[in-house]
């Protein structure tokens, strides 16, 4: 099957190099121009478009997908089918139409539940304890053309939305190479989606990775796991008088089982309300939440390193009865 790939994060990856070891012919590989990225605004080149390079596969680099010069490219090669996984680009009518098989997405979530651009970070943030892949004919309506195939994957308790994106890339290459198969035998099954189904999940924005301590704890514990590793889950460390508040990123937590006596709230400066520290040492750092507790178990403070929870005490002498907040406090 002649098929063009249009992707640019590393989620497909492992699909285009499934389909190249499987014998298939990808004609055309469509990804995002070169752009700048880290703190140095270098250029680099994606992962898909290094692939594609050593594979000696033909690359096109739109700025626009459905730009007449893009389009008349992608027809020229005559595709039977588009695969198109996390491109960042909508694709056209123009484009939906030309391939023999049309064009089809493979999506990281089980619609229709989570159609939008972050179904991997709304599934842990929500406490799902399942999630998986989807792929679908890719019509006018975002995320919302037939169902071709689906795989579900339980989601760890612990596991964070990188180690989940990681980890569906690799079952998301078995399950295309077999729709691949199934189209090119003409076997494949579709079904409608359930529109009553519908679960959005929008782009992340930064302050989606504020903690809010007066959610229970569990509810804490799958912000930072739906948050890691971007946009990070952070919080205040409301230090001493004269000194304005420690942003940190907490980079892995657990929940703390039996600490659902803890109370909601105390008066008391040194009391149990959330945000409170309640236990500092070589285990970690216990904080109350509105029902139970979280331990935070490695931390990043601003411009400093990753490091361990215990490191933090040490280097920091956080102590029981210190408060971490959802807004910082400025030197009073």
């Amino acid at each position: 099957m002649r098929i063009v790939f249009a992707g640019s994060g590393t989620f497909g990856l492992p699909t285009l190099r499934a389909l190249v070891e499987g014998g298939q012919e990808i004609v055309l590989v469509v990804t995002q121009p070169d752009r700048p990225a880290g703190r140095g605004r270098t250029v680099h080149a994606g992962q898909v478009k290094r692939f594609a390079a050593e594979q000696g596969i033909r690359l096109l680099q739109p700025e626009d997908i459905n730009a007449r010069g893009a389009v008349r490219s992608i027809r020229a090669v005559e595709p039977d089918l588009l695969l198109v996984i996390a491109f960042g680009q909508k694709i056209g009518p123009s484009l939906i139409g030309a391939p023999r098989y049309g064009a089809v997405n493979l999506h990281a979530s089980l619609l229709p539940k989570y159609r939008g651009a972050a179904p991997i970070n709304w599934a842990v943030i929500r406490g799902e304890a399942e999630t998986g892949l989807t792929v679908i004919e890719i019509t006018d309506r975002m995320d919302a053309g037939d169902i071709l195939g689906q795989r579900a994957t339980p989601i760890g308790p612990d596991e964070t939305a990188g180690e989940l994106h990681d980890r569906l890339a690799q079952l998301g290459a078995r399950l295309v190479t077999e729709i691949v198969r199934e189209l090119a035998l003409d076997e494949v099954g579709r079904r409608h989606q359930n529109e009553a189904q519908v679960k959005i999940a929008p782009r992340l924005k930064k302050t989606d990775g504020l903690v809010d301590w007066n959610q229970p704890a569990q509810v804490v514990h799958n912000r930072v796991r739906g948050t890691t590793p971007w946009p990070g889950a952070y919080t205040y460390w409301r230090r001493k008088a004269g000194r304005e508040s420690l942003r940190l990123v907490l980079a892995k937590t657990k929940v703390i089982e039996g600490a659902a006596s803890v109370p909601a709230r105390r008066d008391c400066a040194g009391g149990a309300g959330p945000g409170v520290v309640l236990a500092a040492g070589r285990e970690g750092v216990d904080v109350a939440a509105a029902r139970g507790a979280v331990r935070i178990l490695s931390l990043t403070p601003a411009g400093k390193r990753t490091m361990s929870a215990a490191d933090f005490v040490n280097g920091y002498a956080i102590e029981p009865g210190a408060r971490f907040a959802s807004a910082r406090e400025g030197a009073s």
